[in-house]
């Protein structure tokens, strides 16, 4: 079963990956983490009326990039969505922008092996830049992977504090 297992993944790497359709990515977002994160977040924040950069956004993402928000049903039981990025732009960018959404991070945890990267990024998330106090905070679930050119987001799941799921202390400080 092994042997069948490791040919079967040696099978899939010698695919061709899909091309990337969209824009280039800047340099300076893809350099680094850092830098990957950072427009990652600034991509997605913008006052009311205001467009996102959506290209800028989907530059980040290999082609089959997953967003998958959790919460809660009205019933109490759990529930996970998958979106691909258009998806993504489709379904939550016209509340975004009529509702003006500016997220943050205020916290993140790396771990990482090679060229694979998991992101533990604590956020925040205000409908104005300059809103006193967050209306939102949750944990965002980041996979990065290095290509060996650049970095990727993968796919990132997330889930928003909740009165009975309070962010754990060890997730909101660097």
């Amino acid at each position: 079963m092994r042997a069948l297992s490791l040919l079967a993944v040696l099978s899939l790497a010698a695919a061709p990956l899909p091309a990337q359709e969209t824009a280039p990515a800047r340099a300076e977002d893809v350099a680094t983490i850092d830098g990957i994160l950072s427009a990652l977040y600034q991509s997605i924040s913008g006052p009311a009326g205001a467009e996102r950069d959506w290209p800028r956004m989907s530059s980040l993402f290999v082609p089959d990039g997953r967003l998958m928000p959790t919460g809660k049903r009205a019933d109490g039981t759990s529930v996970r969505l998958s979106w691909s990025v258009d998806e993504y732009i489709s379904r939550a960018g016209p509340g975004l922008k009529e509702n003006g959404f500016f997220e943050r991070e205020i916290g993140r945890r790396t771990d990482q092996f090679g060229n694979v990267v998991q992101v533990f990024s604590t956020y925040e998330s205000r409908r104005a830049a300059n809103d006193p106090e967050p209306f939102m905070r949750g944990i965002n679930s980041i996979q990065l992977w290095n290509d060996g050119s650049r970095w990727w987001v993968v796919s990132i799941l997330w889930q928003n504090e909740s009165p009975d799921t309070p962010i754990p202390a060890q997730y909101l400080g660097n």
